[in-house]
């Protein structure tokens, strides 16, 4: 059996141009859609993140703002901040990129952020309401993979979906979304007893440990869809998922690359919701 590719670059350049039109519209009428990006410290792979979520703004129509600190900012610096944009009309959606300095607490800055700016999903609302399916905002992540389900037509109703990961930013979402649709879902972790006891048994396998190629052929089940979170970067330099790809497409039905599956789709929702969240901005204006 090989598996058919999910591409997300592909998927990520069609939703993004649907997208882009409801941007341009929200432009003609005056209101451009707009996202302001705090970055604390210089880590070097927030950077990258960061660069390529404002050239993806950019692409789509998106006006961007990065505010960036020296990694010993004071948190309360970075809550005013917060405060402050949460004023501005301008600003529809404010992204904290994480991870912050160790002297921050997350929690206290994401629930700064207004909810209906919280375009990342994590704020406490946000992540709670995932439980009752009526979130403003869907983690980035989560929403992804869920559109990567919807748009090659993967039935989650009624299918055995198995999350391997319980972060607060894929997993315990992700389980929360896949629950919402009607799948019967198992939360494991890297730590579990006989994982592959459990991922044997799943129609659908996200994987998200950040252990390099740790999911292998005989732990899937055949035709199952394989969609790997993880993104590692071997000894060799090369980039690598959490799933072993070049034994598992034999056996899975569906699986993504990495790169080029799940990453292109979490920046493309951070734009959908961004350009929702002005929407909303505008709707609630005009009452």
């Amino acid at each position: 059996m090989n598996a058919q590719i999910i591409d997300g670059k592909l998927l990520a350049s069609h939703v993004r141009a649907e997208w882009k039109q409801r941007a341009a519209r929200l432009t003609e009428q005056g209101l451009r859609p707009g996202l302001a990006v705090i970055m604390v410290g210089d880590n070097p792979a927030s950077e990258i993140y960061v660069r390529n979520k404002v050239k993806a703004c950019s692409e789509i129509g998106i006006h961007s703002e990065v505010h960036h600190f020296s990694a010993n900012t004071n948190q309360d610096e970075v809550l005013d901040c917060i405060r402050v944009l949460n004023q501005n009309q301008h600003v529809h959606g404010i992204l904290v990129q994480l991870p912050l300095p160790s002297h921050y607490i997350n929690n206290q800055v994401i629930t700064s952020i207004a909810i209906q700016k919280d375009v990342d999903g994590f704020h406490l609302y946000n992540v709670g309401a995932l439980v009752t399916g009526n979130t403003n905002f869907a983690p980035c992540t989560p929403f992804g993979v869920t559109m990567m389900l919807e748009q090659h037509h993967i039935p989650v109703e009624g299918r055995h979906a198995v999350v391997i990961g319980r972060s607060n930013i894929v997993g315990k979402p992700m389980a929360m979304m896949l629950l919402e649709r009607g799948a019967t879902v198992t939360i494991c972790s890297s730590k579990t007893r006989d994982l592959p006891y459990f991922t044997r048994s799943a129609d659908i396998l996200v994987v998200a440990t950040g252990q390099p190629q740790m999911v292998t052929a005989e732990m899937v089940k055949p035709g199952a869809a394989v969609i790997d979170v993880g993104i590692n970067r071997l000894p060799d330099g090369r980039l690598c998922g959490d799933v072993d790809f070049d034994s598992v497409k034999n056996v899975a039905g569906y699986i993504t690359p990495v790169p080029g599956g799940v990453g292109p789709m979490t920046i493309t929702m951070l734009l959908c919701n961004t350009i929702l969240a002005a929407e909303r901005y505008q709707k609630n204006a005009s009452l």
